[in-house]
């Protein structure tokens, strides 16, 4: 037991060391010790919950533009989207993960203000199968639209056709942030012991 007039030396949570002590370990962020260890795991948790909500939103602004740029892409004539039934399909597919990534992000919205989630394991598999099931629904529509734009290309290079590939590529960027997403969510859903 210490001495009654003996003070315990300032601690330093974050650095797990005294404030006299010098830091061991080179001088890491976190420090050394199971404190060190908890807030590196902190952070690294903090960082993988802001990497997926910024490709989400992401992903809800170019399935956005996806679905925009398409469903205004009519210029008469021949060049009406609706004609085409790859081009309705991507308008649909682009709403459709715009939906998606707008419940996503007012779901992450309300658990980083304190608000109540899903448990952690339902979320985790929530997101992981949410990302990957409208990123390949993406990779469908806009593989599915390609050809058509092409072949029409070929004959004329207008507004109509410009217009589409435009969709098609944003449509394209959001599959590659909802794809990366999964990735997240998918190393997230892994590192959970208790599943």
């Amino acid at each position: 037991m210490a001495a009654a007039g003996a003070t315990a030396p300032d601690v330093d949570v974050e650095k797990a060391s005294a404030a006299g002590a010098p830091a061991q370990g080179g001088g890491e962020a976190a420090g050394p010790g199971v404190v060190g260890a908890v807030v590196r795991r902190w952070r690294a948790q903090d960082l993988l919950d802001r990497a997926g909500s910024v490709l989400r939103a992401a992903a809800w602004a170019l399935s956005l533009l996806a679905f925009l740029v398409m469903a205004c892409n009519e210029h008469g004539d021949w060049k009406q989207f609706d004609r085409y039934e790859e081009y309705r399909y991507i308008v649909a597919i682009g709403l459709l993960a715009f939906v998606y990534t707008t419940l996503q992000l007012v779901r992450h919205g309300v658990r980083l203000t304190g608000g109540q989630d899903l448990q952690p394991k339902t979320g985790l598999i929530v997101d992981f199968a949410g990302d990957q099931v409208t990123a390949y629904l993406l990779m469908s529509a806009l593989s599915a639209a390609i050809p058509i734009t092409n072949r029409m290309r070929e004959g004329a290079d207008n507004v109509f056709t410009d217009s589409s590939a435009a969709s098609i590529s944003m449509a394209f960027f959001a599959f590659v942030c909802l794809a990366l997403a999964a990735l997240v969510s998918g190393f997230k859903l892994a590192k959970q012991t208790y599943i």
